[in-house]
């Protein structure tokens, strides 16, 4: 078995518009090597196929104003039989957005759906593997409601028996 970390941050983006946005994140999908991500298809007891679901104990939650440039929050960590994954997707259950100026904005997900980070990484036997999604609040026109899109520059992969980063 290995480790894999996972945790979140935000690039600046929209994120000045806000005094607060608090992302609620129940638990992660992990698609291995021959799934897609979009392959979110149920089986007949009407399980998602193609990815496998890990819930977290407790419902974690980051507020992205607190996670600008280089800091991260860990929101998850557990070990997992070694294999390849194409893609990690986070389970969004909940996004309070607070502007500046006191008002709520309007949130959601594209397509309400999981953040979805098409990033290839491995579990490695006995190796701590740290995944770390980016994704900001992106305003949509000039209303109050706001998409929240993963950032692929933003993602990182890191394997502690590795001296630098992929």
């Amino acid at each position: 078995t290995g480790t894999l970390a996972t945790s979140v941050t935000d690039q600046p983006e929209d994120i000045g518009d806000f005094e607060s946005c608090i992302v609620t994140i129940e638990g992660i999908w992990l698609g291995p090597e021959d799934a897609e991500a979009g392959d979110t298809g149920d089986d007949e007891d009407g399980e998602p196929t193609g990815r496998e679901y890990y819930g977290f104990d407790e419902p974690q939650e980051a507020d992205l104003v607190q996670l600008q440039g280089e800091e991260t929050q860990l929101v998850d960590e557990r070990d997992l039989d070694t294999a390849e994954y194409e893609f990690l997707q986070l389970d969004v259950s909940d996004i309070v957005g607070t502007l500046e100026d006191g008002d709520t904005a309007e949130m959601e997900t594209p397509g309400e759906a999981p953040l979805t980070f098409n990033e290839p990484f491995e579990i490695r036997e006995d190796v701590r593997t740290s995944f770390t999604a980016d994704f900001a609040p992106v305003r949509q026109g000039q209303t109050d409601r706001y998409l929240l899109r993963p950032v692929p520059e933003g993602l990182q992969v890191r394997y502690d028996d590795e001296d630098d980063d992929e």
